[in-house]
């Protein structure tokens, strides 16, 4: 167990079943309630901005994160791992996480492609003690064609379920995403960023700005969270 409590993020290598590794960073605030075994998107590893951005804003939220690089992003290239390898990535970063924090509830997910990787491993077999997965802009959908084949695995996850979505996100279009979520029943909570984009950025038109949007999505996730623990 590492019962450093601190704000700065603690480099941990994930060993994978494969004989491989990745990066991943462990940051536990002081008096961390729980923790969120947090996955990149497709296009940025675990130490891109908005990466960073949430795991901090979660740390002053109380919620301590194990950020994790999926192989091919260790590897430098640009193409996504098999969905096989994906899911063999989050599953070792859960069992690092149980060793990181064994007493604290524990959540999943991940930005855009990392959080559909955990919901699909979760789907396939549960991923050990955890309570809920949370998704960063769920990726419905490619850009510019609407459909929801990649919703269909969400209904075999058996716990709940948070998606925090941009009204304006080109990959999860609201007239599919809302019935896509909708028969997912009480399991599914759905959190609408108003003009958001996949990135959770607003034109300045909104007269809103991009931190405001981030802060009501932290806070959001955090709450969720705090609900979720309570049971």
């Amino acid at each position: 167990m590492r019962a450093m409590s601190t704000n700065t993020p603690e480099p941990v290598t994930i060993t994978l079943g494969d004989g491989q590794s990745v990066s991943s960073l462990w940051q536990r605030p002081p008096q961390a309630r729980a923790c969120l075994v947090l996955a990149h998107g497709a296009g940025a590893g675990m130490t891109h901005k908005g990466m960073s951005a949430l795991a901090d804003g979660l740390a002053a939220r109380g919620v301590a994160t194990l950020r994790y690089q999926f192989p091919y992003m260790e590897r430098g290239s640009k193409r996504p791992d098999r969905p096989d390898v994906a899911h063999a990535a989050v599953r070792a970063a859960i069992t690092e996480a149980i060793r990181c924090a064994p007493e604290l509830p524990l959540f999943a997910g991940g930005r855009s492609f990392g959080g559909r990787m955990t919901s699909q491993a979760q789907a396939i077999a549960p991923l050990p003690n955890v309570r809920g997965l949370l998704f960063f802009a769920f990726p419905l959908h490619p850009a510019g064609k609407p459909a929801n084949d990649r919703a269909e695995h969400l209904s075999d996850v058996q716990v709940p379920m948070l998606f925090l979505q941009g009204t304006r996100d080109a990959l999860a279009e609201l007239e599919q995403l809302r019935p896509a979520i909708s028969r997912l029943g009480s399991s599914a909570t759905l959190k609408l960023l108003d003009e958001a984009d996949h990135a959770f950025h607003v034109p300045a038109k909104t007269g809103r700005k991009d931190a405001e949007v981030m802060a009501e999505l932290l806070d959001a996730a955090a709450s969720w969270i705090d609900k979720i623990r309570a049971y």
